[in-house]
């Protein structure tokens, strides 16, 4: 993706250097157990999360790497803001609020709750954020295999992709749903908001290939190796676990790649209403 010199976005909140080191009584090895028994134990450590970052202090070392992701995220975010404002003017007959981004490392407070590694990048419904640890990226690349730069570029744009549910009332009707529905109900609900969003992604990709040029070459092929890489079944399975439909919150490996390539066939948002097609 062509990103260097580009126009970055305003709508970045930069919390890198307000924490990330040892914070609260814990360091980094204490952090790290503390999350992996949660991962493996499925117990629910955000509490001890939310202490944590509701104490942070000092301030986390930012590399050369950080500030290229940071330059990277921020021409990322300044694309989606250009082409959802002209989507929502064309297709919605409205104006698009940009989402603003937060930038972080190790752990920070959202109104969701804590932030950190372990949570992965998110939007946050309550004040409408965008959460994102910068490390986040190196551990797409090397633990979980989904390499470049446009993979990186999906994710943002996807997390993006809430926020647009948001704006078109979406994302709230279906949350208050699933507050209704059994736990397997609700993971099926999930499944169709995070499909959306990544059929939404899609759509992105096809309108800055077509507004900016910014797509090279096999940055397509990264977007669908990184949906690949983080579908529910290809996530438990890599765990050691045997897939449980059940359990999905996300959508398979298959459904997010075909999803994806939905939206970025069709550039419309009504091909991306996961809600009432025949088939997810």
């Amino acid at each position: 993706m062509k990103y260097r010199g580009r126009r970055g976005s305003r709508n970045i909140e930069d919390r890198r250097r307000m924490g990330g080191g040892a914070v609260g009584g814990i360091g980094g090895v204490g952090l790290l157990v503390i999350l992996a028994i949660g991962y493996f134990a499925g117990i629910d450590v955000s509490p001890i999360l939310n202490d944590v970052a509701s104490g942070q202090g000092g301030g986390a070392e930012v590399t050369a790497a950080d500030e290229e992701a940071a330059q990277f995220v921020s021409v990322t975010l300044a694309d989606t803001e250009e082409v959802w404002a002209d989507i929502f003017a064309e297709q919605v007959d409205g104006a698009y609020e940009p989402v603003t981004l937060v930038l972080y490392k190790g752990i920070t407070q959202s109104a969701c709750g804590g932030a950190s590694g372990a949570t992965g990048p998110f939007y946050c419904p309550p004040d409408q954020k965008v959460y994102l640890d910068t490390d986040f990226f190196t551990t797409m690349s090397r633990q979980l295999g989904a390499r470049g730069d446009f993979a990186a570029a999906y994710v943002v744009a996807h997390e993006v992709a809430h926020h647009v549910q948001d704006e078109l009332g979406i994302l709230s009707e279906a949350n208050a749903l699933r507050a209704r529905s059994s736990q397997e109900q609700s993971n099926a609900i999930s499944v169709m908001i995070e499909l959306q969003a990544d059929c939404y992604s899609g759509i992105w990709a096809r309108h800055a290939e077509a507004q900016f040029g910014a797509i090279e070459p096999g940055d397509i092929g990264e977007a669908m190796n990184a949906a690949r890489q983080i579908g529910d079944d290809t996530l438990q399975r890599n765990a050691g676990r045997v897939p449980m439909p059940e359990s999905f919150a996300h959508g398979t490996s298959e459904q997010r790649q075909r999803w994806f390539m939905t939206g970025y066939e069709s550039g419309d948002l009504r091909a991306c209403d996961t809600f009432n097609a025949r088939r997810l």
